[in-house]
């Protein structure tokens, strides 16, 4: 659904990107992640046909974008940056004028929008009566005008309480689920993408270092936790029998390359000491996000210097 391939946006002599590949698969509810000024923004405005690459291509729905705009975008709803309303108006009146800068909508479409979103009894009332958690939902409404495949979600968490997160959860997932939108959603909310998102990409200093699946990202290394009788003899015995590269804390030993764990088991058991529990290390996302950022997680590339695009 979307393709970017060795896009670099360059600003003055400023990086916003370099060199970034990028693909959200058709279905999939996709991440984008990374720090205040990481290049998420300038990612999405050259999604959107707002922005154009400095070198680079850009497709969207099958279509390139600086080439054929409207066959890319004309099944693509979004909410990009902070999404002004007309306060004095209805949340009804508002999506009927916003409608018409793409194409007249229905009055049978827009009360079905305004279902999806929970906002059916309030459409008459003045925005300006909205709670933030409102007027996420009216924005949400007006992306789904269209009759999108593709929804383009730039924060749209931000400054929501607990409960209306939770309420955009909800309907995100309802989204997916029921008309089966690809969905990509830009944010720093970790704990929302982790309940969101099936795949991710992180940017850093405007260069991926990192895009795969969320399953990836919970995967510790060769990380495990062993409860033995004597978790030093152990220890010993495994080091030994170079099954572990080392241990920590009382509790975690690293696997030596190519070693499994039922290996591990089976040796312990040969020396006649009790198993009581051994595990993988999983990461929450946060942690491989942290780890990331510092260069230390698989697939970061934190020598890439973004003011020397390849």
């Amino acid at each position: 659904m979307i393709e970017l391939h060795g896009v670099t946006k360059r600003f003055g002599a400023r990086y916003a990107l370099a060199g970034v590949e990028l693909t959200v698969p058709r279905g999939e509810v996709f991440g984008l992640l990374g720090h205040n000024g990481a290049g998420k923004s300038t990612a999405i405005g050259l999604m959107l046909g707002q922005v154009w690459p400095t070198r680079g291509a850009v497709r969207v729905c099958g279509w390139d974008v600086m080439r054929h705009r409207q066959k890319a975008l004309e099944r693509v709803g979004a909410i990009f940056e902070t999404p002004a309303f007309y306060d004095y108006l209805s949340g009804w009146a508002n999506l009927e004028i916003l409608s018409h800068y793409t194409a007249r909508t229905s009055r049978g479409r827009i009360g079905e929008v305004l279902a999806w979103v929970g906002l059916s009894g309030r459409e008459g009332n003045a925005v300006r009566t909205y709670s933030h958690g409102m007027r996420a939902r009216l924005a949400l409404a007006q992306a789904l005008l269209p009759r999108p495949e593709l929804l383009i979600l730039d924060e749209p968490g931000d400054g929501l309480d607990p409960e209306g997160l939770h309420e955009l959860r909800l309907t995100i997932l309802r989204l997916h689920r029921e008309l089966g939108l690809t969905l990509l959603l830009s944010s720093h909310l970790l704990n929302e993408v982790e309940q969101l998102c099936t795949r991710i990409a992180v940017l850093r200093q405007g260069r991926k270092v990192f895009e795969g699946r969320l399953a990836e990202v919970g995967a510790a290394g060769n990380l495990v936790r062993l409860r033995v009788g004597d978790f030093a003899a152990a220890v010993r015995e495994l080091q030994a029998s170079r099954l572990i590269a080392g241990a920590r804390d009382g509790r975690w030993v690293s696997l030596a390359p190519g070693v499994g764990s039922e290996v591990v088991v089976r040796r312990l058991v040969e020396l006649g000491m009790p198993v009581f529990e051994i595990a993988r290390a999983e990461r929450t996302l946060e942690e491989f996000y942290l780890d990331l950022m510092k260069g230390n997680a698989p697939g970061s590339s934190a020598g890439n210097d973004p003011a020397r695009p390849a």
